[in-house]
């Protein structure tokens, strides 16, 4: 697997690509990604990071594993290509918004627009085998964005961080509050949304008035 992430993140994760879990988790994607079919295709794995810089990192989303079906997944959580039908999570994301901002539902469901204004789009787990959800977790992966997670912790300030459910709620351990804001809601797939913990969360608004009032721009989801 070629780690190919952007320069400003490398002063930061460096550690963590020498460290022997890293390596491990390589050999694995490596073999996996060789004898399988995989998401997201290999080159896109770090998307997030490469399209999100860290200097411009002002809101991180977490998710848990990316899409497993054929041209969903491109390497940002909750995200799919251009022309790609949307997931039900997403469009439970976009609806959201709908209500929230006043803002149309859109065509594409790509996401690259939120990254490239500084929003970090982070599965726990960057790699899936196709159709066979949750097939690369608890391979090494997890440990590396805990860790990323950390590192914008301790090495940013005034960072949004929006964690959806109960998978992603956990990572509050991770995160300095007296440093940052963290928004917290159900996750917007059916089953929780349907059952009264996604919908009216107003995420996006309450992100936009953080960031304003930290002197920083709004997101324009």
């Amino acid at each position: 697997m070629d780690v190919n992430i952007h320069e400003s993140w490398k002063p930061y994760l460096e550690e963590e690509f020498n460290k022997p879990y890293f390596s491990d988790l390589a050999k694995f994607v490596k073999s996996e990604y060789k004898s399988h079919e995989c998401f997201p295709p290999g080159n896109q794995i770090f998307n997030a990071f490469n399209h999100c810089h860290f200097n411009d990192c002002r809101v991180v989303i977490i998710g848990q594993d990316p899409y497993h079906g054929p041209k969903q997944a491109n390497g940002l959580c909750f995200s799919v290509n251009n022309g790609v039908s949307h997931p039900p999570s997403l469009i439970n994301i976009f609806k959201e918004i709908e209500t929230d901002l006043g803002i149309p539902y859109p065509k594409s469901g790509n996401l690259l627009r939120w990254a490239d204004q500084g929003v970090l789009l982070l599965n726990a787990t960057l790699t899936v085998r196709a159709h066979q959800a949750g097939s690369h977790q608890k391979r090494g992966w997890e440990v590396f964005t805990d860790a990323v997670i950390k590192t914008i912790s301790n090495r940013k300030e005034n960072v949004v961080f929006l964690l959806w459910g109960g998978y992603a709620k956990k990572k509050v351990k991770l995160i300095d509050e007296s440093k940052h804001k963290v928004f917290t809601s159900g996750h917007p797939s059916p089953l929780s949304a349907n059952r009264g913990y996604w919908f009216g969360n107003m995420a996006f608004s309450k992100t936009n008035e953080w960031l304003k009032s930290q002197g920083q721009k709004s997101i324009n989801w």
